[in-house]
């Protein structure tokens, strides 16, 4: 039996807890880049399996721009932050200073970009979980793909190896005044790192 299979709602209940932390952390800095006030909301958190993740974020063929971490120090995992396309052209005209709607297509300053906008918000992601788990978690340099949604999912999850197909999904929406940016963070612990997190939060997964 894998580990999230031993999972109950009081597992869960941490889980959710630290991605709406995480998720908190980062649009204040978001908000901080952009030099804009930006509200969050977080529409859904949870564990899902690969195929519902899918699902839940949008159709398979659908372009998405996807920043992605490997994480070392006390537990091993991936981060993943994932944005669609327009949320992507929408931060590229906001830090560059263009009217929004002038980013049609991605170019080597657009990712440019959203590789910075990716390490800064999921930076502060990482740094709330590692702090809510007193943890040490260290970051890699991010990794950019520009796919379909069901290309970068796969190759996340498939491609690792030792990791589980689960994973904590954090739903983000970001917004301000005449800005709308819509994300998800996949927190993806190789298999034997849940038993750390909730040790670390005196849970027991026995």
């Amino acid at each position: 039996m894998e580990e999230w299979d031993m999972l109950n709602n009081l597992h869960i209940d941490a889980l959710r807890e630290i991605g709406n932390i995480g998720a908190g952390n980062a649009a204040t800095s978001l908000a901080n880049l952009l030099n804009k006030r930006i509200d969050m909301t977080v529409p859904w958190a949870g564990v899902l399996p690969l195929k519902e993740i899918t699902t839940l974020v949008g159709k398979e063929e659908e372009p998405v721009a996807c920043i992605e971490f490997s994480v070392s120090g006390s537990i091993m995992s991936k981060i993943l932050f994932l944005l669609d396309e327009s949320s992507c052209y929408l931060l590229i005209d906001l830090l560059l200073g263009r009217p929004q709607g002038t980013t049609k297509s991605l170019d080597k300053m657009g990712i440019s970009v959203l590789k910075e906008v990716g390490n800064v918000v999921t930076g502060s992601f990482l740094s709330a979980f590692a702090g809510f788990c007193q943890m040490s978690l260290k970051p890699t340099v991010p990794a950019f793909a520009f796919d379909m949604l069901g290309a970068v999912l796969s190759s996340a999850f498939i491609e690792g190896g030792y990791f589980s197909d689960k994973a904590l999904v954090v739903e983000n929406g970001f917004f301000g005044e005449e800005i709308k940016i819509k994300g998800h963070f996949f927190l993806i612990p190789e298999n034997e790192a849940l038993e750390k997190i909730f040790n670390s939060l005196g849970l027991s997964l026995v």
